[in-house]
């Protein structure tokens, strides 16, 4: 049985966390992603307070696909250092959970 990850990353604008979330599914990597905001944020950035408002990207994936999907996010992300941090999900129905699996599986396989 695969293990389950949420991943999740912030970016600056609805548009980009929808292009993100789509080229994440379409190339297999996560089975959903989900865009929310706005939020606000607060961080520091080379030494100085900032604040701003972000979207958070939320992707489901599995154990095996989390590495990839982590390379893509970056490779695709307008931040040159964006945060991707990946969360265990600890239960679920099996249902939804096979699920995760077969969406993040080449076709056929």
């Amino acid at each position: 049985m695969a293990n389950f990850l949420i991943v999740i990353t912030t970016v600056d604008s609805e548009a980009v966390g929808a292009k993100l979330s789509r080229s994440a599914v379409e190339a297999g990597l996560a089975a959903s992603g989900q865009v929310t905001g706005p939020v606000s944020t607060t961080y520091r950035h080379l030494g100085e307070m900032c604040e701003g408002t972000e979207w958070q990207v939320t992707f489901r994936t599995t154990e095996d696909r989390v590495a990839e999907l982590e390379r893509h996010v970056v490779a695709e992300h307008p931040y040159d250092n964006p945060e991707v941090i990946s969360l265990p999900i600890l239960s679920g129905p099996s249902l939804y959970l096979d699920w995760i699996t077969r969406a993040t599986r080449p076709v056929g396989s």
